[in-house]
């Protein structure tokens, strides 16, 4: 059976609380459907992106976000739009799995696996197939190996002991399980590509099943992607440390702890802002005006016109003088033309219901 070794410390302790508060706060608070669909679709498309470009594709998230939607991009490789793409099935293959009753399986993994890679760089990856040759992590610097994973014969049983592992009832917290799964499939290595985003994917089916979904508002590759050194010195430092797994959990639930706060931050505004349309009856872009506000303190009517590209400027500056005029903006001034204008909060929109009501 896998033993992984690590120490609880007060860094992973603080953050587990903070994760624990968050997800509380989700499970209570009135959000909109239509705001947790929208957040939650934006989640996904990030994760999708940034898990992706963590392995090499060189899509912007522009370009992301157009391909995500079904347009055509012209200028991008198709293995990267491929990959991006197939991020999508196997999401859906976590979440339907996640609703069932069924135990994590090396079955799952291995499909979740063929989801990601398949149709992709001539399916070299061999989709859903455990690699049956030796392969080595490099850097991607200096070509140096780094890290030689157990010969392909070892992983079989290595991959047996895993799932096992993760069917045992265990007293370890279900936060340290899916990340403790997710150094564990990389450390085995067991396909030939592909492993980091199947290992990604372990460890939301892991959180997904404990009932740690979040609402699906997460992402954690973002946190990677954004310092990648810092994402394989955690996973490298397990190997160094004889497999002790604290720093890499360290990391793990700080990256975590810091997603879900702003995903609570983001719920709070959403809460607030959602109170003052009511009470004031604002439309849509009334709405996002106060929501950019409170999310960044200050207001161009540039900025409302990029959510609204659809709209004219004069219904916009009819939207923000009707805010002003009702006491929830104050416009600041330091010119006569539109640039020039910038609006903050106005006393208006204090007296906000607490986030629970």
């Amino acid at each position: 059976m896998l033993t992984p070794r690590f120490t609880i410390n007060n860094s992973i302790t603080r953050d587990l609380t903070t994760i624990e508060r968050a997800r509380g706060f989700l499970e209570a608070a009135t959000l909109s459907e239509d705001w947790v669909r929208q957040m939650s679709q934006r989640a996904l498309l990030l994760e999708a992106h940034h898990t992706t470009q963590i392995e090499g594709t060189r899509l912007t998230l522009d370009q992301s976000r157009q391909l995500w939607a079904g347009e055509s991009v012209s200028g991008t490789d198709v293995d990267d739009v491929r990959e991006l793409l197939n991020y999508r099935a196997a999401f859906e293959l976590v979440v339907e799995h996640a609703a069932g009753d069924q135990p994590i399986s090396e079955i799952l993994i291995r499909e979740i696996h063929r989801r990601l890679v398949t149709g992709v760089r001539g399916e070299a990856a061999q989709p859903g197939m455990y690699r049956i040759t030796q392969n080595f992590i490099a850097n991607s610097r200096t070509g140096e190996v780094v890290y030689t994973p157990p010969p392909p014969g070892d992983v079989p049983d290595l991959m047996r002991e895993l799932v096992e592992w993760l069917r045992f009832d265990t007293a370890v917290h279900p936060v340290l399980i899916a990340g403790i799964a997710q150094f564990q499939l990389v450390h085995i290595h067991p396909f030939v590509d592909g492993n980091g985003r199947t290992s990604r994917l372990l460890s939301t089916v892991c959180l997904y099943r404990a009932g740690y979904d979040f609402r699906r508002l997460f992402t954690l590759s973002e946190y990677y992607d954004r310092n990648r050194p810092a994402f394989y010195t955690a996973l490298q430092g397990v190997r160094e440390r004889d497999l002790d797994l604290t720093g890499w959990l360290e990391y793990f639930v700080d990256g975590l702890a810091k997603e879900l706060t702003e995903v609570k931050q983001r719920g709070e505004v959403a809460i607030r802002t959602d109170v003052v349309a009511r009470r004031h009856r604002l439309n849509a872009r009334q709405a996002a005006a106060i929501t950019w506000i409170q999310t960044h303190g200050t207001l161009a009517i540039s900025g409302l016109f990029g959510q609204f590209p659809e709209i004219t400027r004069r219904t916009l500056q009819r939207d923000l003088k009707s805010l002003v005029e009702r006491g929830l903006l104050l416009e600041i001034s330091t010119g006569t033309t539109d640039p020039n204008r910038h609006y903050v909060l106005g006393k208006g929109t204090s007296g906000h219901a607490p986030a629970g009501e």
